[in-house]
Parts: structure tokens; C-alpha cells; sequence
């Protein structure tokens, strides 16, 4: 009989059992944590206060930016915290929201990155038409429409990863509660989930990377087409960041995902950590390093944020003039 999940504590194994190396794991891992959340944090305020990046494009960045900070959320804490405790034990509710919250942010960022796609396509091969194609209205169905999908999804994945029975070892060997370590641990048949899994993964992953590929094979053809050089290098240039995060994060989803279950092996904690640490990490250098409009917006609001402190700056520093003046004229006194 499979024990009630009210009742189940999951162990999780972590990244490494070496005690050596938990405590550089931790500090490089806390690092990674940190710049994600700056970054990423820096990219939605940056678009919200450049009038120029209130396009599309910077509409649906914030949003993939927002994601990325819900989506190394979900794992980051927690493995920063199994790396120093002795205790890495997870109730199975806790396991099971972890999961849940992690396959929908993984499934919107799917969705965001084809919308992303699209948008690009819509801007190089049909210019004209941008405005009326990719609108504000637009813009917000498609994200909304992405969420309730990623919800639904959610909950598909969730209910076929632990709506069997757990009754023997419950030691995952994974640093958070993902698909395959805990199918392995339950012991009804999981061939009809697995196979409702890889349904849902091939609609979301493979779906949306046939339209980002589809979109871009467009842009390619429209690329070719043009007669000045400028303008395909320009082309090419706009589109290169985005292509970066779509290898960088459909790349390990393929290989983790749309493998056999029998074939998963110690090099999956490796993709893993590529594309719920690194990745979101990566994200914000990919789009801002190589975007002129995000580096010339950045700029702008520097002077501004300079400009705007200059005056109290020059005041306290005649304050601090003063005040050793005074000081060093009172010294002489004695």
C-alpha cells in the first residue's frame, strides 16, 4: 500500500555529498543568485523607466525577466540551504509546490521566448504591419493566454508526477523536486504519466521552439533579401540575443526532457543547473551587452540618476569642507 501523502518526507541528495565542496558550491551559487535577481530586477525597471523601450519587444522582456526571477526563486533558496544543512528532508507538499512553480515558469518562458520570436519576425518581415499585428491588446492577450496555459500544464504535470503511490525509498537524487527523480520513487506504474508528460512537453517545448524556428527561418530569408549590408548586419544584430538565451534554454530542455527515462544519468544535475541557474543569470548580459537601444536607455538614466544627485552631492561635500575647516582651525587654537 502507498503511504498517505500527507505522511511522505522526501530526501533530497543535493548537487554533491563532498563536504569539501558544499561550502564553494554555496558561495558560487549565492553569487549567481544575487547577480540574477539584480540583474533581471535591473532590466524590468530599466524598460519601465526608458520611454524609448515601451515597445513590444521590452514588453515581453519584462516579462521573461520577471520569470526568470520566479524561476531561479523557486530553486535557488532552497539548494543554497541544502548545501550548508545537515537536515535536507521536504515534506511532500512542499515537494509538490516546489514542482508545480517550477513547471509553470518553465512552461511561460517556453511561451515567451516563441512570442519573442514572433515579434521579431513581425518587425523584420512585415514592418508595415507591426503596429497593427503586434499592439498593445495583442501583447496582452498572448501573455495571458501563456499563463493560463503554463497553469493548466502545471497542473497536468503535477497530478501525473505525484498523483501515484510512494512506498519505498524516498531519497531524491536531484537538488529539487524535478520529474524523473521522483518517478523513480513511486511504485504504481507511471507509463500512462510519463506518457501524458511527454505529451504536454512536446506541445510546449517543441511546439514553441518550432515557431521561434519557423520565425526565424522567415527572418533569414527576408535578411537575405535586402540589398544594403547595413541593414542585414542590423537584422542579424537584433536578433543574435535572442537566439543566445533559446540555445542556452531549449538546448538542456531537449536534453533533459525528450530523452528515454532509462537514459538519465549523473550529467542531468549539470543541464539542470544550466538552465534553472545559469540561464536566468545569463539573460539580462545577453540582451543588454549586445543591444544598443538597452545600452544607450541604461546610459540615459545614469546621467539622469547623476544629474538629478549632483546638487545634494556638491552640498554635502561643502558641508564636509566646512566642518574640516572648522575643525583644523579650532587644532590651531589649542
Amino acid at each position: 500500500m502507498g503511504q498517505n501523502h500527507t505522511q511522505i518526507k522526501f530526501i533530497l541528495l543535493g548537487i554533491t555529498d563532498s563536504p569539501c565542496a558544499q561550502t564553494p558550491l554555496f558561495v558560487l551559487f549565492l553569487l549567481i543568485y544575487i547577480v540574477t535577481q539584480v540583474g533581471n530586477f535591473g532590466i524590468i525597471i530599466l524598460v519601465r523607466v526608458s520611454p524609448s523601450l515601451h515597445t513590444p519587444m521590452y514588453f515581453f522582456l519584462t516579462h521573461f525577466a520577471f520569470i526568470d526571477i520566479c524561476y531561479s526563486t523557486v530553486i535557488s533558496p532552497r539548494m543554497l540551504a541544502d548545501l550548508l544543512s545537515e537536515d535536507k528532508t521536504i515534506s511532500s507538499t512542499g515537494c509538490m509546490m516546489q514542482f508545480f512553480t517550477f513547471a509553470f515558469f518553465s512552461t511561460i518562458e517556453c511561451h515567451l521566448l516563441a512570442m519573442m520570436a514572433y515579434d521579431r519576425h513581425v518587425a523584420i518581415c512585415q514592418p508595415l504591419l507591426y503596429v497593427t499585428v503586434i499592439s498593445r491588446c495583442i501583447c496582452w492577450q498572448l501573455i495571458a493566454s501563456s499563463y493560463l496555459f503554463a497553469f493548466l500544464s502545471a497542473i497536468v504535470y503535477t497530478w501525473c508526477v505525484f498523483g501515484g503511490s510512494f512506498c519505498g525509498p524516498n531519497h531524491i537524487d536531484h537538488f529539487f523536486c524535478d520529474e524523473v527523480p521522483v518517478l523513480k520513487l513511486v511504485c504504481s506504474d507511471t507509463h500512462s504519466s510519463e506518457m501524458i508528460i511527454f505529451a504536454f512537453v512536446t506541445i510546449n517545448v517543441v511546439g514553441t521552439s518550432m515557431v521561434i524556428l519557423l520565425s526565424y527561418i522567415s527572418v533569414l530569408c527576408t535578411v537575405l533579401r535586402m540589398c544594403s549590408a547595413q541593414s542585414r548586419a542590423k537584422a542579424f544584430h537584433t536578433c543574435a540575443s535572442h537566439l543566445m538565451a533559446v540555445a542556452s534554454f531549449f538546448g538542456t530542455k531537449f536534453f533533459m526532457y525528450l530523452q528515454p527515462p532509462s537514459s538519465h544519468r549523473s550529467l542531468d544535475k549539470v543541464a539542470s543547473i544550466i538552465y534553472t541557474v545559469v540561464t536566468p543569470m545569463l539573460n539580462p548580459f545577453i540582451y543588454s551587452l549586445r543591444n544598443k537601444e538597452v545600452n544607450g536607455a541604461l546610459v540615459k538614466c545614469m546621467r539622469r540618476f547623476f544629474n538629478h544627485w549632483q546638487p545634494p552631492i556638491k552640498f554635502l561635500t561643502l558641508i564636509c569642507e566646512l566642518f574640516i575647516e572648522a575643525a583644523g582651525v579650532g587644532g590651531k587654537r589649542k
